[in-house]
């Protein structure tokens, strides 16, 4: 299809081409000069071009390129040229670490201490990116650049992330001209729920559609088109793809490469890790291996079911990641054959923080439906070759994250240690960079908006579109790209995540406490107990605690952390408490309770732009008119997929309502009218009743005032349902019911929602 497209556009051109020619004159040439317009922004001369990559959720350990087993050519070969950075930081968690990189400012400074999605009404919580911290894109928009960000955008409040905005926080709003990509978390590979600029985008459903391969696409398009129309100006390039987040997804033929490559385990696949990284220089000589945390088993301990199933996790994500790494090279080779590369800054963040272990100790096949662990680990037993297709939507197993993590204790969201704030990096700039080699000064995401604008040789404004701006919290690098042994620019940093704590300073780092009884992938800090003090010159991998040997240390440390804390709105501390789950603790529209009404269009609703169907009772209901040939199919209204999520549906005449909170048979909830609707009007309603304990409800369905079916939800949805948005007659993404997409209803309708008031919310499902 996009074949196709480009045969008839190439063709097109070449037609008015040949018109031109042959029954026109010859266009005189421009003036030299063209006087009497207002200046526009012009990028210093020799400025260089900019693309910058972050990966999702990838350890230190998962490319070749800092040791790891899953093969990462391109970016191999990026590093072979350039530099690789093995002292570097993020936040420990997506969105604070997206907000870092964007504004050069502390994710708590910035209102980003966590994702949108848990955002609250403290100053360092609400998610809200300030006009007083200025991307680097609007900066380099303002001196001259042209810029897009492709892929995930984790920055948009819950609340603004719908059809009327506002659109501040969009790419677009924080001064990316262009925008292809998804908006939260994750999206589905294959049938991904994309944002063009501020319109939604039709699901595509091209045969081997592939998200990655789609953005690598509009990379060398956009790339094409920039050079086509703007010859002379500097480009802004920023791919962020969703790789290797869940869903750990890929092609068939990516999963195929590596099946059986990790049957050996977690445990072989960190002693060879490790030895690599010794070997290659990229870890220091006296680093010691960690322990595996609490609540990992040993390999050889697991069962025979057991390694199957994570082996097949580690596989998809292992193609998942190797599958980017051939589309990022694409884009590379677009920029050598256009001959861009050699005045091209590509700054390659593996990682937005370290591996992920919210899959806990076995995984899941359905992140979206993660249920009791015995469930879990059977259900991906009985579908193991469905692991990283289009009909799973997995994550992968807590041990795979520490081994992905390597030479690292821990993971994501635990920014007390080093496994979940550590990062590999890779700079190339062919025209500046002359030797290759290793950098291990001590740098942080917040560093690379200062680089960018000493290298392009800009200041950042004091004031934007009329607002002071806050000072920058990182540091230029720009002298490491030619001097190895340059001190580092960013000698102490706070790291704070759920109350996972931590500062450094010059060489030292104090940590709050693990809490000892702690399960795989659930971990929690214990603030209020002494920290622990690591000497990381002599102990690189955080293995010893030297409180008990340097009190007075430990004490001067902790004072530092406090008065960062306070200095970046970080108090009071924001741990994921049942009460953050609520909707109700965001300003999101749909919460009051009341009756609110919609009709089908062109737009999407995200989850915090529509009214939240947890924590309280509801009634939705659907006024439609059936043709008088009685033939009538399609959604009505639906939020979420196949994975998990909701609909009201019309199956040749007969309305039913699907409620699912997972994939499993037991997870899904079905109410239906066994006979059809007859033509001419109808309103179809279904209800939730709430148990007295919120765990589970009543569904009924009523026609045209009359019962017609009912059934109980053992287990209603609790921090979400559903990581689709809500679409008003037709389908996005995935359908709940197995339907082809669009499933679009062909008729009047109307959609009332009757919301009561927020209770509260549902109790977590097991393995959240």
């Amino acid at each position: 299809m996009r074949a196709d497209r480009a045969i008839r556009s190439g063709l097109t051109v070449a037609m008015a081409a040949l018109l031109l020619a042959s029954a026109a004159p010859a266009l005189p040439a421009p003036p030299a000069a063209v006087t009497g317009f207002p200046a526009g922004s012009t990028a210093p001369a020799g400025a260089p071009n900019v693309l910058i990559v972050m990966t999702d959720d990838v350890g230190f350990a998962a490319p070749s390129t800092f040791g790891g087993g899953i093969p990462t050519p391109n970016l191999d070969a990026l590093a072979a040229g350039g530099l690789r950075y093995v002292n570097f930081h993020t936040t420990a968690l997506c969105s604070p670490s997206r907000a870092a990189l964007l504004t050069g400012r502390n994710h708590h400074a910035v209102g980003a201490g966590h994702v949108p999605e848990l955002a609250t009404g403290e100053p360092g919580y609400t998610s809200v990116l300030p006009p007083s911290a200025a991307t680097f894109a609007r900066v380099l928009g303002r001196s001259g650049y042209a810029s897009a960000l492709l892929g995930k955008h984790h920055n948009v409040p819950s609340w603004e992330d719908g059809p009327s905005g506002p659109f501040d926080r969009w790419a677009t709003g924080l001064g990316f001209d262009y925008f292809y990509g998804f908006h939260g978390g994750m999206t589905n590979q294959f049938s991904p729920d994309l944002i063009q600029n501020r319109t939604p985008v039709e699901t595509p459903r091209e045969a081997g559609y592939f998200l990655d391969r789609d953005l690598a696409d509009h990379a060398i398009d956009w790339l094409a088109t920039h050079r086509a129309s703007h010859q002379g100006r500097p480009f802004l390039l920023y791919l962020a793809p969703g790789t290797a987040h869940a869903p750990l997804q890929a092609p068939a033929e990516w999963l195929a490469r590596f099946r059986g490559k990790f049957d050996a385990g977690w445990d072989a696949y960190r002693a060879e890790t490790f030895a690599r990284q010794k070997a290659q220089g990229l870890i220091p000589a006296n680093a010691v291996l960690p322990p595996l945390p609490p609540g990992i088993a040993p390999w050889a301990t697991l069962s025979a079911k057991q390694k199957a199933v994570y082996a097949r996790y580690m596989e998809a994500y292992a193609a998942a990641l190797a599958c980017f790494d051939d589309q990022f090279g694409r884009v590379i080779a677009a920029l050598r054959q256009s001959g861009e590369l050699d005045n091209t800054l590509v700054l390659f963040i593996s990682g937005d923080n370290g591996a992920t272990p919210e899959g806990g100790a076995n995984g899941a096949m359905n992140y979206l439906g993660r249920t009791a662990p015995d469930k879990e680990l059977d259900w991906a037993y009985d579908h193991l070759d469905q692991i990283g297709g289009p009909n799973s939507y997995p994550v992968g197993s807590a041990g795979w994250a520490v081994a992905l993590n390597t030479p690292w204790p821990y993971y994501k969201v635990v920014a007390s240690r080093l496994g979940g704030i550590t990062n590999g990096m890779v700079v190339s700039w062919p025209a500046r960079i002359k030797t290759p080699g290793i950098r291990h000064q001590w740098l942080d995401l917040t560093d690379i908006a200062p680089t960018l604008y000493q290298a392009i040789g800009v200041t950042a404004p004091a004031v934007v579109d009329g607002v002071r701006q806050m000072p920058l919290d990182g540091a230029s690098f720009l002298a490491t790209l030619a001097d190895p042994d340059a001190p580092s620019p960013h000698p102490r940093q706070y790291f704070e995540i759920n109350g996972n704590a931590a500062i450094y300073d010059r060489g030292w780092l104090l940590a709050t406490r693990m809490q000892d009884s702690t399960a795989a992938g659930n971990t929690m800090p214990d603030f209020a107990a002494p920290w622990q003090l690591y000497d990381l010159a002599n102990d690189p991998t955080q293995t010893v605690d030297v409180a008990g040997r340097y009190p007075a240390r430990a004490k001067a440390l902790r004072a530092l952390f406090d008065a960062e804390a306070r200095r970046n709105h970080v108090l009071p501390l924001q741990t994921t408490s049942g009460a953050r789950l609520s909707s109700a603790v965001r300003p999101e529209p749909g919460n009051a309770a009341g009756r609110y009404i919609y009709r089908p269009g062109r737009w999407v609703f995200g989850k915090g732009t529509f009214p939240s169907l947890l924590g309280r009772d509801w009634t939705i209901s659907a006024d439609v008119t059936v043709a008088a040939d009685g033939l009538a199919s399609g959604t009505l209204v639906t939020q979420g997929g196949r994975f998990q999520g909701w609909g009201l549906l019309v199956h040749g005449g007969i309305p039913a309502f699907v409620y699912r909170t997972g994939d499993m048979p037991a997870q899904i909830t079905r109410v239906a009218r066994h006979e059809a609707l007859s033509p001419g009007p109808h309103r179809i309603s279904v209800s939730l009743a709430r148990d007295a304990a919120g765990q589970g409800g009543e569904l009924r369905l009523t026609v045209d005032g009359q019962p017609a079916d009912a059934a109980h939800v053992p287990q209603v949805g609790a921090f979400m349902l559903g990581n689709e948005p809500v679409a008003i007659g037709r389908d996005t993404g995935t359908t709940v019911d197995g339907d082809p997409l669009p499933f679009a209803w062909r008729g009047d309708l109307t959609v009332t929602l009757d919301m009561g008031p927020i209770a509260g919310p549902p109790a977590l499902l097991p393995g959240h």
